[in-house]
């Protein structure tokens, strides 16, 4: 279907939408297809996004704008015996929780297609964070994938022109015209890939709190049971976990980096925070495609493949499917190894001092990701390049009792001198007493209505 072809025109729709009116799946199929084979300039698409994101969409819309993006390019057809499962982040500051959980769930035998994206905003991209590996090729066929899940049993790969190339226009754009954050378009986006997957399960990690998208766990909610109705709804077994985003997952802020920590979780080390979500998320999934009896022995099960270096093996693995040497994956998956070997390091790494004595009572990841990104880690435009070796590494933790002078965090950076950033830096860091202190688990909620009971 030719979009010159059809009744209406496309200002017309875009006049539709922001008086305020319904889009019927046809126009909505007419918006889609123009958008996918291009007849639609830029321009047009950013002021349709800019009147959903202003007047929203009634739930019919969104499923018939999931359904229409999903069905725009090839979609994934399993054997019936594959436990076919994913996850997916709506975002924040240093979730690295792809790279360790795609290949712990492929060593528990199951198949884990995973479709990634870039960097939206403040918030880190997979897709970026593992192009700080040399050779490491995000985009593959279909076909690619399919031998790369029956060789090794996960991949983490792009949208191709091929794979929902309807959401790779919609996603870079998104970003380019301040509507990430509107709830249509971050259902549509999340659900038409993982809908293309042709999933067994799927679980969703709606982040809230200052460095996430919805600050408030109401708000997130809301967001999450939308989610898992549209999934439902377009016949993916659906789940989601709240998960608070104030302070940075980890240790570890920007694209190499993370990688480097990601790596080390691989290894049954790093930051429990990060282990949390990877297990939390990991075992749900388990239990939710029948593959666990209970989310405890999910969990279980997940942490175990990441004790037991079977996690490691199969991200090593992955790792030269998807076009890294075997000699760079082998040394990077080995248990001691400077990693920068493989991965660019900055030209300067400078340590902050703490600027008093107390108790650690928060990291702001928003502060911290926004100083990053001018750094030249993040994007202001759609298709810029970005600057893989920047990034951070926190030398503190939440609790913990600092004194005045020790370094509490070192920034990888390419520009010679980083005073224009220090009174942004010191902002990150929050001091007090240590009587103020209330530790939080990052996991805050489990919602399905069918597991509700098991979490």
């Amino acid at each position: 279907m030719s979009f010159k072809d059809n009744t209406i025109s496309f200002p017309e729709l875009i006049k539709l939408k922001r008086d305020g009116g319904q889009l019927s799946p046809a126009e909505i199929g007419v918006f889609v297809h123009g958008v996918t084979s291009r007849d639609i300039q830029d321009s047009q698409i950013g002021a349709m996004l800019m009147a959903i994101w202003q007047k929203g969409m009634t739930d019919e819309e969104t499923v018939a704008l999931t359904r229409e993006m999903m069905n725009s390019g090839e979609t994934f057809k399993w054997p019936k015996e594959w436990l076919v499962i994913d996850k997916h982040s709506t975002g924040g500051v240093g979730d690295k929780v792809s790279l360790p959980l795609a290949p712990a769930l492929a060593a528990c035998g199951c198949k884990v297609p995973m479709i990634s994206g870039r960097g939206l905003a403040h918030t880190g991209g997979t897709l970026d964070k593992l192009e700080s590996i040399c050779g490491f090729k995000v985009y593959q066929s279909v076909e690619q994938v399919k031998q790369i899940l029956e060789d090794v049993g996960c991949c983490i790969v792009g949208q191709t022109e091929n794979l929902v190339p309807a959401d790779r226009v919609l996603y870079a754009l998104r970003d380019a015209t301040s509507t990430v954050d509107s709830q249509p378009l971050i259902i549509s986006s999340i659900i038409s890939k993982k809908g293309a997957e042709g999933l067994s399960a799927l679980v969703l990690d709606v982040k809230f709190g200052r460095a996430a998208l919805y600050k408030d766990m109401d708000s997130a909610r809301r967001l999450a049971q939308l989610l898992i109705n549209v999934g439902n709804k377009l016949g993916v077994k659906t789940g989601a976990v709240l998960s608070r985003m104030d302070s940075p997952v980890g240790q570890s802020v920007g694209n190499a980096v993370e990688v480097c920590e990601a790596l080390e979780c691989l290894k049954g080390r790093g930051s429990d925070d990060l282990k949390e979500l990877v297990t939390t998320l990991g075992g749900h999934l388990l239990c939710m495609c029948g593959h666990s009896f209970t989310i405890e022995s999910g969990k279980k099960e997940i942490a175990l493949k990441l004790e037991n270096g079977e996690a490691l093996k199969k991200f090593e693995a992955m790792l030269v499917a998807q076009g890294v040497s075997a000699d760079v994956a082998h040394s990077l998956c080995s248990n001691e190894t400077d990693y920068f070997k493989h991965m660019k390091r900055a030209a300067h790494q400078t340590e902050l001092e703490v600027p008093d004595n107390g108790a650690v009572l928060d990291i702001d990841g928003l502060a911290l990701a926004e100083v990053l990104h001018k750094l030249g880690a993040g994007r202001t435009k759609s298709g810029e390049e970005i600057d893989h070796s920047v990034g951070a590494e926190i030398l503190v933790k939440i609790g913990q009792q600092i004194q005045k002078g020790e370094s509490w965090i070192r920034i990888h950076h390419n520009c010679p001198d980083l005073s224009t950033h220090y009174s942004d830096l010191q902002k990150v860091l929050v001091i007090g007493s240590r009587d103020e202190y209330s530790p939080a688990s990052r996991v805050a909620e489990f919602i399905d209505p069918d597991y509700l009971n098991m979490s």
